[in-house]
């Protein structure tokens, strides 16, 4: 499986231009999925907004589904395919990036997320498993793992993950300076 991350390395780079492009731009980055994947878009925002290798300013991050009282609010006076769509809407502008994790690509909430970011302009970048599903077709840039095992998809994920946070910070860490 690793070697055929190697295939998704222009794909990769295209992705850290875009998020250092928003980022650079004052847009944020707006992360999502579900469950593993949930966890793997915290994970993310954790290196943006805190730190990954370099002492550094944070970086405009934020994951999405992670308020329990939003969360709940928005499945239960729309439904649970919209809870990744309407903090997009509420919280996405045009400059952003939308970055999601689906180890299926079929997740409705996702799939609705990226619909949302397209409405609105807002680029998207999709980590996505297996065949890429119906969110292959939606996503500006897809990193898809061509795995059929939902372990090995989200430990390609991280790999890639890691491998844009080293690129991102590259390109746009500014040092901490001393006051």
């Amino acid at each position: 499986m690793l070697d055929s991350l190697r295939q998704l390395e222009d794909g990769l780079l295209r992705a850290v231009e875009r998020c250092a492009a928003s980022l650079r731009g004052g847009g944020k980055l707006l992360i999502c999925g579900n469950g593993g994947s949930a966890s793997e878009a915290m994970h993310l925002t954790g290196e943006l907004v805190g730190r990954y290798k370099k002492e550094r300013r944070p970086l405009a991050a934020i994951t999405l589904g992670t308020d329990p009282a939003l969360v709940t609010c928005i499945g239960n006076d729309y439904s649970y395919e919209e809870i990744f769509s309407r903090q997009v809407r509420g919280l996405g502008r045009e400059g952003d990036v939308l970055i999601v994790f689906t180890t299926s690509g079929r997740s409705a909430n996702v799939i609705r997320a990226l619909q949302a970011a397209r409405e609105m302009k807002i680029e998207s970048i999709a980590f996505l498993g297996k065949d890429g599903g119906p969110a292959l077709g939606l996503a500006d840039h897809a990193l898809v793992v061509r795995h059929q095992d939902t372990a090995r998809i989200q430990e390609g994920h991280q790999f890639l993950m890691h491998s844009l946070m080293d690129m991102l910070e590259d390109l746009i860490a500014t040092p901490l300076t001393e006051n």
